[in-house]
């Protein structure tokens, strides 16, 4: 059985969490500047009454304009922080699962190198990651325009009644997103939750595509939580410590979000194919 080696003592693991942490604090300060935005209107438009003044259409214009503004800055950081991720981040984690696996061969004077097919693999999941996280950035404008809308709707009623802020503030929750269940979860989860599986699908594709490239390696020993299972944490089909084809490693380097999966080379076992996939050591 290979025995991981620790390129300059740190395990993949703690490698990705520092991408991983730097990305979620990245992003977090891009929605903080939408969160923020928001209890400012708030607050600017429950201290207009219109029409019982002559400025109060002036100080209504004045507070939509600041949202708006802080609207585009938000747009404009996520944007940038979804770029960097994308084009930066992301070919640095997959360039860091090759080397580890590489590492964990003990192939440690092996250098990586941007084959075509390790350039068209990163490409994909690039593409795909950024636009999953552009789309969510896209529906948080969205429901910030909407909410918008509602505040000044009930800042002009509000000479007919009191302006709920915690009412509008229910209604329209910036600091969530909207998963397709309909159900709300901090932006914050889904920010960690989201920039994880990216990290660890993107290091452990990089795995598995180096294992079957670079060394020729038909299987891969799975390191994985003792709970979890091959397709996802409830499948029964337990993943630690079985061995699996690379091919089946590319179809599911991850089975949920927070996953701990890593690939380990057996190269004791290059030139076998007699054994069943799913294998318990």
């Amino acid at each position: 059985m290979t025995t991981p080696v620790r390129r300059r003592g740190r395990t993949l693991r703690q490698r990705l969490l520092g991408y991983i942490t730097d990305a979620v604090t990245r992003l977090r300060n891009a929605w903080s500047i939408l969160t923020i935005a928001q209890t400012r209107l708030l607050n600017a438009l429950a201290a207009i009454r219109p029409g019982r003044s002559s400025g109060s259409g002036t100080r209504l214009r004045a507070a939509v304009a600041a949202f708006n503004t802080s609207l585009a800055a938000f747009a404009r950081a996520a944007g940038a922080w979804a770029e960097r991720w994308a084009a930066t981040d992301l070919p640095l984690i997959y360039r860091e699962g090759a080397w580890t696996l590489l590492d964990n061969a003990d192939r440690r004077l092996a250098t990586f190198t941007w084959t075509d097919r390790h350039r068209a693999a990163i490409t994909a999941l690039s593409a795909q990651y950024y636009a999953d996280l552009n789309a969510r950035i896209q529906e948080a404008l969205r429901r910030a325009r909407a909410f918008l809308r509602a505040a000044q709707d009930a800042s002009r009623d509000s000479s007919r009644g009191r302006f709920d802020i915690a009412e509008l503030r229910e209604q329209h929750r910036l600091d969530t997103v909207v998963y397709a269940n309909n159900a709300h979860h901090p932006a914050d989860a889904w920010a960690h939750a989201a920039i994880t599986w990216q990290a660890v699908t993107t290091a452990n594709t990089a795995a598995a595509r180096t294992a079957l490239d670079e060394l020729g390696v038909n299987y891969v020993e799975i390191r994985d939580g003792a709970d979890c299972g091959w397709t996802s944490h409830g499948d029964p089909d337990r993943a630690n410590r079985t061995l699996r084809t690379v091919q089946d490693a590319l179809a599911h380097p991850t089975a949920h979000p927070h996953c701990i999966r890593e690939f380990l080379p057996r190269l004791d076992l290059v030139g076998r194919t007699d054994i069943l996939s799913g294998a318990l050591l």
